[in-house]
This record gives C-alpha cells, sequence and structure tokens, in this order.
C-alpha cells in the first residue's frame, strides 16, 4: 500500500469519528476510536509504542512515544487543542526521523472542521 493511500484511509476515518462525536474529547479517546477505525479496515497499527533513543551510540533511558504508527510507514499525532503550538510540529518532525518515518500526520480533533485540523509532514520523503 502506497504512503499517499494509507493517509488517504486515514484522513477519512479520522473524518467520520470527527462526524460521529464532535470536538472536545480527550486526546486518548480520539486516539483509541482512529486505533478502532484503522485496524477495522485491515490496517496495521501499533500505539503509543517506545521510540529508541539513541546518543553518541548510547541507548538513552528516555520514555519518548508516538500515538499511532500505521503499516510502518506513516506516523499519527493525535491533538485535542485550541491551537496546535508550532513546536508540537517540531517534536513531531524529530520523532518521524528517530522513527525513520518519512510521513506523518498532525490532527487536532479539537476544530468544528476536521479538515482545518490535519496537518501532513515530511521528513525527507521520497515518493515511491
Amino acid at each position: 500500500m502506497e504512503i499517499n493511500e494509507i493517509t488517504g484511509i486515514i484522513i477519512e476515518e479520522s473524518i467520520k469519528i470527527h462526524r460521529d462525536v464532535g470536538p472536545g474529547l480527550m486526546e486518548k479517546v480520539y486516539e483509541e476510536l482512529l486505533y478502532y477505525r484503522l485496524t477495522k479496515r485491515g490496517l496495521n497499527v501499533k500505539r503509543q509504542q517506545k521510540i529508541e533513543f539513541f546518543y553518541e551510540e548510547v541507548r538513552m533511558n528516555i520514555d519518548l512515544r508516538y500515538d499511532l504508527m500505521v503499516e510502518e510507514s506513516v506516523l499519527v499525532d493525535i491533538k485535542s487543542k485550541e491551537t496546535v503550538p508550532p513546536v508540537d510540529y517540531k517534536i513531531f518532525k524529530t520523532y518521524l526521523r528517530l522513527t525513520n518515518i518519512s510521513i506523518g500526520l498532525v490532527i487536532n480533533f479539537n476544530v468544528d472542521y476536521l479538515k482545518e485540523g490535519i496537518k501532513r509532514v515530511a521528513n525527507n520523503f521520497i515518493d515511491k
């Protein structure tokens, strides 16, 4: 499955969730619902997995975790905020780099129209 197909499914399911339950819930609720919808669609989804962090070839014992990884190729960061500050995108881009993932989606469910809350973030993306 290609990256654009995967991100399309993620966005489609996120929109369905947003239409069904609306904004204003905690991030963990949206994470659980999106995990459920994506696995129901037959996608391989990991959630809250620890990111290995190395510094000077030493593995650091730091608890960095991503929200969702879909098909080993797309990271998803779930938000439920009034606005997502720029630093959150920088942090997410670092997570992409540390996991060696090229594309991610930051999805803020706390908006009136979900398309306003979706941002695609790239890290050295090469379209295959």
